[in-house]
């Protein structure tokens, strides 16, 4: 097997770090660069004593060029998994200047200074917002891309970036992996989803309900058209979503050019339906305040990820309750998160 040397920016952070985990384990050498603004760097720590692997740290902000040059230089990548980047939707809308600035910005001094050491292999971690509303379920690679908030334009306007650049280098390399819904935590309990402040996303207030930390589980509107008039979605355990970034970043190295490829597992679960699952994982109870939609909010939100499969040979293997197993246990090992 070709060992790669692989710079992870981000990789401090909840996707990050378990990428990290399969790359390691498939026996690749890491760098990471990441800011610690959303992440621990704890989490690098415990990846070192599950792997039993070592790895290289610099932190530091993408548009620091000096840092990511002289990193770069250092380290001779043979490609970058780009998982840096502010994520959450309603900030993006309330300051969009900083998403502009931090995501597109931070992308353009990493593939300058990629350009300088040669290094023309990238996986991009996008997501499934840059579809915006569906004229067609589920969503395939071909359908329209609209997105609806900064944080998604900043992703698609990313997507362009990196089409145009790979077509400046006979050996580039470029694949963006549109996320769906990720999820869960490492099977061992030691690395999860731990943000700070509130949460973003639905997995970490369910846990926190779960682990008494919140009084009960609010859900935005119960009229959608779905199943149980609860919201959507499309949830992958963040183990599968890893193991496309080390499928994707292994098909780069011996191909070329510009693809984007959806990562969902292709099935949609509904609020409550999650929330059950995790009731029934947990032995807890979840208890739940119904409230308004809110603006934006979308009925029905699912992958057609075929095209992964059929290109790097990828599909999703875990199911729901693979999902709030693992973050359940997360939750109940770390209830202060890496902070403990």
């Amino acid at each position: 097997m070709f060992i790669l040397k692989l710079l992870v920016t981000g990789g401090a952070g909840y996707i990050g770090t378990h990428c990290i985990i399969e790359l390691l384990n498939a026996g690749h050498d890491i760098s990471v660069i990441d800011d610690l603004s959303n992440s621990h760097v704890a989490a690098l720590h415990r990846v070192k004593q599950l792997t039993k692997r070592g790895l290289a740290f610099v932190q530091a902000d993408l548009r620091d060029t000096a840092a990511v040059a002289t990193e770069l230089q250092r380290f001779q990548p043979h490609g970058v998994i780009h998982c840096a980047g502010l994520k959450a939707v309603g900030a993006s809308v309330a300051r969009p200047l900083d998403y502009y600035r931090q995501n597109i910005g931070g992308t353009l001094s990493l593939l300058a200074e990629m350009d300088r050491v040669g290094c023309h292999k990238i996986v991009f971690s996008s997501s499934a917002t840059v579809y915006g509303l569906p004229k067609y379920l589920p969503y395939d690679e071909q359908h329209p891309t609209e997105p609806a908030n900064p944080y998604g334009r900043s992703k698609l306007m990313i997507e362009h970036i990196l089409r145009d650049w790979s077509v400046t280098h006979r050996d580039a390399s470029a694949l963006c992996l549109r996320y769906f819904n990720p999820a869960g935590a490492h099977p061992s309990g030691q690395i999860g989803e731990n943000p700070k402040g509130v949460p973003d996303n639905l997995m970490p207030f369910l846990a926190q309900v779960a682990g008494g930390h919140r009084p009960a589980l609010t859900v935005f509107g119960n009229d959608f058209e779905t199943r149980d008039g609860t919201g959507e979605r499309d949830y992958i355990h963040v183990g599968d979503l890893a193991r496309a970034h080390l499928a994707a970043i292994e098909h780069a190295r011996s191909n070329r050019g510009f693809q984007v490829f959806n990562i969902g597992t292709g099935r949609g679960v509904t609020v409550l339906e999650l929330a059950a699952a995790f009731a029934e994982v947990s032995g807890r109870p979840i208890a739940t305040t119904i409230t308004t939609r809110r603006p934006g909010d979308l009925a029905r939100f699912y992958a057609d990820a075929q095209l992964a499969e059929k290109t790097f040979g990828w599909r999703a293997q875990q199911s729901i309750f693979d999902i709030c197993a693992d973050a359940w246990r997360w939750q109940v090992e770390n209830p202060e998160g890496y902070s403990a």
